[in-house]
């Protein structure tokens, strides 16, 4: 059965640096198509069908497509809004006001979700229409895929940030803390592993939101490695947590803020960074002890792009198109993983999708809790791309002291 009728894909959530990929793979795609009459994209989301801010990219020429899918960031712009059944409601009468027969929404749980309200209410409606959610997080925390776009990038630039850190730190001992993104899931600080080459390199602990943190563990921890190699490189989530599952950051002071949905406020704030690199220098009496909080760096960073991420973020938009135009389904683009290293795409039930989290698997973990296993250097490093890195030493010999 063809569907005639328009199609609308939207951004929403964090941005990444392919997201735009998956845009312009739907964008292209849907041209093919003679029952697509129009091709539009909704300005910030889901607020911009709200608002009905709509630009016609039917009549964008394909080599600008082509550029804006090698900028990072979201072209259509974004939005934190968390749709209720009355808002997807307002949403569904839009499109279904404007024949829109196809929509795609690239973005994480809370888009998944979206379209599936979105499209119950199309059901209820008795409107033949086709939803489809396009996965995209760093976080890389959505169920049923082996890793989502955009985290392979933004564990390239974590990688490559903590070789720079580690350097740094071997040249001007001390004690380095950098804190990355990642409130449930510890996927993009794992990643910090990827900066190892020499044994006594950084990050020497890695610290993530699956395991509790405990206080004094981490003090003897740091204290055993700067003892070891007069110096300590430390990986940290933003989100840890501690056996009770409460944010570390709220233990540490009194002092802090809560986003719209009444989360604790982890990113955007050195916070967390400060109170540790205070409790190294108070508690271990180590005077040299240095902090940083990547906070945004890491998502939207030009330059530092996976070719693996950016080629499996276009097929996931080109699929999205397949799935819906094509093949008349809905549902979620999910990533399967093959031998090593390739990748399929399978359509998901958005049921199965929508609202729930992946954690990093335990096998991943090392037993202590303070670091990750070469299973999960084996899983993270096809996804940063061809072609990182690596630092080198000199290696020529000393030169005997003279007695004089």
């Amino acid at each position: 059965m063809k569907l005639e009728g328009k199609v609308v894909v939207a951004q929403g959530g964090g941005p990444t640096a392919v997201i735009n990929q998956s845009l312009v793979g739907v964008v292209l795609e849907s041209r093919k198509f003679t029952q697509v009459t129009r091709v539009y994209g909704a300005i910030n989301g889901v607020s911009g069908i709200i608002n009905k801010n709509f630009i016609d990219l039917t009549q964008e020429t394909t080599h600008n497509l082509e550029q804006v899918a090698d900028t990072p960031s979201s072209a259509l712009f974004s939005t934190r809004d968390k749709p209720d059944e009355k808002y997807c409601r307002e949403i569904f009468s839009v499109l279904k006001t404007h024949d829109v027969r196809y929509f795609f929404y690239i973005g994480g749980n809370d888009s998944s979700d979206t379209v599936r309200i979105v499209n119950e209410e199309a059901k209820k409606a008795d409107y033949e229409f086709r939803a489809i959610h396009i996965p995209k997080t760093i976080d890389n925390d959505l169920v049923l895929n082996d890793h989502t776009p955009g985290y392979g990038s933004a564990a390239r630039f974590v990688a490559q940030a903590f070789m720079g850190a580690n350097l740094d730190n071997r040249a001007l001992p001390g004690v380095y803390i950098g804190v990355v993104m990642g409130r449930h899931a510890g996927f993009l600080t794992a990643a910090s592993v990827l900066a190892q080459k020499y044994p006594d390199d950084g990050p020497h602990l890695i610290y993530l939101p699956e395991k509790a943190f405990h206080r004094d563990k981490f003090l003897s921890d740091v204290k055993k490695i700067y003892d070891n190699y007069g110096r300590c490189v430390i990986a940290v989530s933003e989100g840890i947590i501690d056996d009770k599952g409460i944010p570390i950051i709220t233990k540490l002071t009194q002092n802090v803020e809560h986003d719209a949905h009444g989360n604790v406020q982890l990113s955007g704030s050195g916070m967390l960074g400060d109170l540790l690199s205070d409790l190294v220098k108070k508690q271990l009496s180590i005077k040299r002890v240095r902090s940083d909080t990547f906070g945004y760096l890491q998502r939207s960073f030009l330059g530092c792009v996976s070719d693996v991420d950016q080629h499996e973020a276009r097929e996931v938009g080109e699929k999205a198109a397949h799935y819906a135009i094509w093949h008349n389904l809905d549902g979620s683009i999910s990533i399967q993983r093959s031998g090593y290293y390739s990748v399929d795409y399978k359509l998901q039930n958005l049921y199965d999708i929508a609202g729930k989290t992946r954690h990093m698997d335990d096998s991943f973990i090392n037993s202590e809790g303070n670091g990750v296993t070469d299973d999960f250097i084996f899983y993270v490093r096809p996804l940063v791309g061809s072609g990182l890195p690596t630092a080198h030493r000199l290696r020529a010999p000393k030169v005997d002291k003279l007695i004089h």
